[in-house]
């Protein structure tokens, strides 16, 4: 904040600058500016900007009017920020494109014992990941609905976690199991093999009820230590 003494060029909706009158308490302004230089100073009454030079031709407004000039005035200018910023929404990136949705409606969806279904976007030619081994992998995790609320794309690095040792949720652990390194797949989450708690949703981002299902997308790039040829 300002010091008591210093001095600056202070607009005050448009044209005039504002002073305490001496014998009312109520803010004036003046139509013309012949010495812009103004002094801030602290009052009861809060801020207080005074002129260093008296003239003729103060128009009285209240302290009311003021204030509700200057909230019309912070409105007018958010709603001009909001459709300056009505752009269309940024694409977020995706292991599967508008062009892989649609190949991916001829995929044969496969069904495990646990309930866990899932769709394979591309086969990979590596290896299957062993239990308790380190993998990295990229995902895009989705409500049912489309809507993502977590991706590690997005993060702009891949998760690395051990498969099979219960360090994420049940669905996403057998899903990973069964693939190959460079593989890419969508796993259909039901709620028992997904998120027991539920997760709290980030700003803009869709809450996932305790027990919802989900929906993943996840490419396997890599198991640290297990070398393999590609072909």
């Amino acid at each position: 904040m300002a010091s008591a003494t210093a001095s600056a060029y202070l607009p005050c909706l448009g044209s005039g600058f504002a002073r305490r009158s001496s014998g009312k308490h109520g803010v004036y302004f003046r139509d013309k500016i012949q010495r812009p230089l103004m002094q801030c100073s602290a009052s009861g009454h809060g801020a207080m900007v005074a002129s260093s030079q008296e003239s003729e031709g103060f128009t009285p407004m209240g302290r009311r009017s003021l204030i509700g000039a200057s909230v019309l005035s912070s409105l007018s200018l958010s709603i001009s920020d909001a459709r300056g910023a009505g752009l269309p929404p940024e694409e977020k990136p995706k292991l599967c494109n508008d062009e892989c949705e649609k190949e991916l409606e001829n995929v044969p969806i496969i069904t495990t014992e646990s309930g866990l279904q899932y769709k394979d976007i591309k086969v990979g030619q590596g290896p299957n990941p062993p239990v308790g081994f380190q993998v990295v992998a990229n995902y895009v995790a989705m409500v049912p609905s489309g809507q993502i609320f977590d991706s590690s794309l997005e993060k702009g690095l891949p998760y690395t976690f051990r498969v099979g040792s219960g360090q994420v949720i049940k669905g996403l652990d057998e899903g990973i199991l069964s693939m190959k390194v460079g593989g890419r797949r969508r796993l259909y989450i039901p709620g028992s093999l997904a998120f027991p708690k539920g997760l709290t949703s980030a700003p803009g981002r869709p809450r996932v009820n305790a027990n919802s299902p989900v929906v993943f997308d996840v490419s396997l790039e890599y198991i640290p230590g297990l070398e393999y040829e590609e072909e």
